[in-house]
């Protein structure tokens, strides 16, 4: 560790701030892609690299590497309360995923399962949509069993959606939708 390094207590959010930041910056360079493609041609793991490149961001900001790293891991609990932070520091995982994949992936089988993941956002954005029509108590009971699906598919992508069939069987037959707002076709395919 290097001496007047900071190594206790918790990052505050303007270092996580900054960390995202260059980390988003220097992944979305050239330099940064190759280095983290290279290390991925030499048999090493895409994520020691970007995990390698946050320790180096933090030896920029004066913080010790390995502490850095460990309070990655407590931002959501101690900044729970701040959802603009936990929202930037989803975004950077996100980042810090994507990062990975470029590098392990072809080119045209990392632009597809981009693609794919487009769809899919664009699919639940037309089911978030659809399930706003309802009534608060309805759309709590919607997203109650799409956390059920979810977690009973561990979490996998296409678990994240329910179609407006699916939709109509959670909530009463009574339930009152605003016939104001376009209803969305089952299973709110995209056309692309």
């Amino acid at each position: 560790m290097a001496s007047g390094s900071q190594s206790g207590g918790m990052l505050t959010r303007e270092q996580l701030l900054h960390l995202f930041d260059r980390f988003d910056f220097l992944t979305s360079q050239p330099d940064g892609k190759k280095r983290i493609a290279e290390a991925v041609q030499d048999k090493q793991e895409a994520v020691a690299v970007t995990t390698a490149i946050q320790e180096e961001i933090f030896l920029e900001m004066g913080v010790d590497p390995r502490f850095g790293i460990s309070c990655l891991g407590k931002v959501s609990s101690v900044y729970e309360n701040d959802l603009d932070l936990v929202i930037q520091f989803y975004k950077f995982l996100s980042k810090e995923e994507v990062a990975c994949d470029e590098a392990e992936l072809g080119e045209e089988e990392f632009a597809e399962k981009m693609l794919n993941q487009q769809n899919l956002q664009e699919q639940q954005l037309e089911m978030l949509k659809y399930i706003r029509k309802f009534h608060l108590d309805d759309q709590a009971a919607i997203l109650e069993k799409l956390h059920q699906q979810m977690e009973n598919g561990n979490y996998e992508r296409e678990t994240s959606i329910l179609s407006a069939e699916q939709i109509q069987e959670i909530v009463p037959r009574n339930a009152k939708v605003d016939q104001n707002l376009a209803f969305y076709d089952e299973p709110f395919l995209v056309h692309a």
